[in-house]
């Protein structure tokens, strides 16, 4: 027994926002929320006025979006979309501005406090959100998750609202060709963790577990242009449909403690968060061989590979970080992580387990 949600629809293709103009008529006035200025550089902020302007739709820009979004930056996004008139919210960006995008379509029609987003009880529905990927990683344009930084307790939590699933997600390669190649590695290793943390997670079921492996399957045809740095559009739409269906597993099936190890490292030691899933994924796989040993070894095969000594060779190769950690650092981490849900871990989670991926993957 299980059941499957998938609200979202994708468009895919190159100049989809162009051709497909009219499906952002959800309302009178939008807010494109981004960053300071990588919309503006791909292509993706043009092409969107363009089609706003076409169909007569007014918008105003909030294009204060960091990496790594916190709280309090989503909560003023939201007064500015109220006090701005919004009717919808575009995103346009990689994961932060996404992510940032559905707490404020909850911020701009709920008066609650920053924290209270985190309760998931709001008395009216976020507003309809239009989600513009310019990165092909975290998902986040087909996913009902925000993820925010909590700068106090030196971390990130995220919310879910089924209502802040986008309504509308453009997938055109062009947008993501020219990024840096280590932004490139980074968010595609994050879509292979989305995969192999939801395939191999407890909530997992037939429907995820079937695009959780063609996930692997489509990230493991990009790894020669991933290991070289040769993107053509093609190759780019290929990942970002993969990220994309990355996204629709962990909808189903959620993450599990790979994401939230991995948060420490981009909160302390500022490591993309891509990168960070990726330097935990293989010692994560050794830690639980020993009761996903057959699922393990499919998702091996399904990215092209022979082996997990393989597959964690390939993400030495994919990621080059050179953070120093120490044990007290490891410490530090373990009081946070340990803190997290860990039901969706396909074995029992304990601090020596977590301890030990650690030590294993950073020093």
């Amino acid at each position: 027994m299980f059941s499957y949600y998938m609200p979202t629809r994708i468009l895919v293709g190159e100049n989809v926002v162009r051709n497909n103009a009219s499906a952002f008529a959800l309302g009178r006035k939008a807010i494109i929320v981004t960053g300071r200025s990588s919309a503006q550089k791909c292509g993706a902020l043009n092409d969107v006025t363009d089609a706003l302007n076409k169909i007569g739709v007014s918008y105003d820009v909030y294009d204060k979006i960091e990496n790594n979004p916190t709280v309090e930056c989503a909560y003023y996004g939201g007064r500015f979309a109220k006090d701005h008139g919004a009717d919808f919210i575009i995103g346009i960006g990689g994961g932060s501005p996404m992510d940032a995008s559905k707490a404020i379509a909850v911020y701009a029609v709920n008066d609650i406090e920053p924290m209270q987003i985190f309760d998931g009880n709001f008395v009216n529905k976020p507003l309809p959100i239009i989600a513009v990927p310019t990165t092909a990683g975290t998902g986040s344009e087909v996913t009902p998750y925000s993820i925010l930084t909590l700068t106090k307790e030196q971390t990130k939590r995220n919310f879910t609202c089924e209502d802040c699933f986008p309504k509308i997600a453009f997938l055109d390669g062009r947008y993501t060709v020219k990024l840096p190649i280590q932004v490139a590695r980074n968010t595609a290793v994050d879509a292979m963790c989305h995969a192999i943390e939801g395939y191999l997670n407890n909530r997992a079921t037939a429907a995820s577990d079937y695009i959780a492996l063609e996930t692997l399957r489509l990230i493991g045809e990009c790894l020669p242009a991933l290991k070289s740095g040769d993107f053509s559009v093609p190759i780019c739409e290929k990942l970002l449909f993969a990220a994309s269906l990355g996204g629709i597993v962990i909808s189903q099936a959620g993450t599990t403690i790979v994401h939230s190890m991995g948060y420490q490292l981009t909160f302390f030691k500022d490591i993309p968060h891509g990168m960070a899933n990726g330097m935990l994924i293989g010692a994560f796989l050794d830690w639980c061989g020993d009761v996903c040993g057959e699922k393990i070894a499919r998702v091996v095969e399904a990215i092209g590979l022979s082996s997990v000594c393989e597959f964690k060779e390939l993400m030495k190769k994919l990621l080059v970080n050179e953070s120093l950690f120490t044990d007290e650092e490891i410490e530090a981490y373990l009081k946070i992580s340990m803190n997290a849900k860990l039901a969706s871990a396909p074995k029992t989670v304990t601090i020596d387990g977590e301890r030990d991926i650690y030590r294993k993957s950073l020093l």
